[in-house]
């Protein structure tokens, strides 16, 4: 534990970094729907120029609260002050809070938590399946034969034209965030949706 002086400090100071923390974070679909929430713990390193080179989940919850909170710290590099002699392998530890007032979570029992942290890992795995055929189709190499089979997951998951629009939308505030990797994660899971809404984006941004 390096000592208080030696350690690296947000710009602006602790105060200042759960703010920035709280307007960037956007909560995330299935999470916000679920009434899964607490606090995701992010390992992470800073250079000497006070930008993240290294960060991981340390602990969480093994659904889309952890990818946010990563990416939410993410957007804090650069934004440091760093003590001169600062171990650049140093790792700091900073919490990420997930809360959620007036969706009557209160009523969720411990038992339905778990089911839809369970439910959330089987529904990336038909993600996957979804995401390797349109993967496929894109080189040429998918299987016709399986479209219609793609089709009833992507119904099964809600995966419709609306979810479209709103992950377009999500990726479009990321941008406006200067998270420009946050926001092509985005639109290449829409295009791996079968969609070509987010053709024009990936075209001008990720490339």
């Amino acid at each position: 534990m390096l000592p208080a002086e030696d350690e690296p400090v947000f710009k602006g100071g602790q105060k200042s970094l759960f703010t920035f923390i709280y307007n960037n974070l956007i909560y995330p679909e299935y999470s916000r729907e679920n009434c899964l929430q607490g606090t995701v713990q992010i390992s992470f390193k800073l250079n000497k120029q006070g930008k993240i080179w290294y960060s991981e989940v340390k602990k969480g919850f093994g659904t889309d609260l952890d990818a946010e909170a990563l990416r939410v710290v993410r957007l804090t590099s650069g934004k440091w002050t760093m003590p001169f002699e600062h171990d650049t392998l140093t790792s700091m530890v900073l919490p990420v809070n997930f809360a959620l007032k007036d969706f009557k979570c209160e009523e969720r029992s411990k038992d339905e938590i778990n089911a839809a942290i369970n439910a959330y890992h089987a529904r990336m795995g038909i993600s996957n399946v979804i995401f390797n055929y349109y993967d496929k189709k894109v080189e040429g190499n998918a299987d016709a034969a399986d479209e219609l089979r793609i089709q009833t997951l992507k119904a099964q998951l809600g995966y419709d034209d609306k979810f479209i629009d709103r992950l377009l939308k999500q990726a479009q505030r990321k941008l406006k965030q200067e998270d420009r990797q946050g926001a092509c994660e985005d639109f290449q899971i829409i295009r791996r949706l079968g969609s070509d809404k987010s053709a024009p984006f990936i075209d001008q941004y990720c490339k």
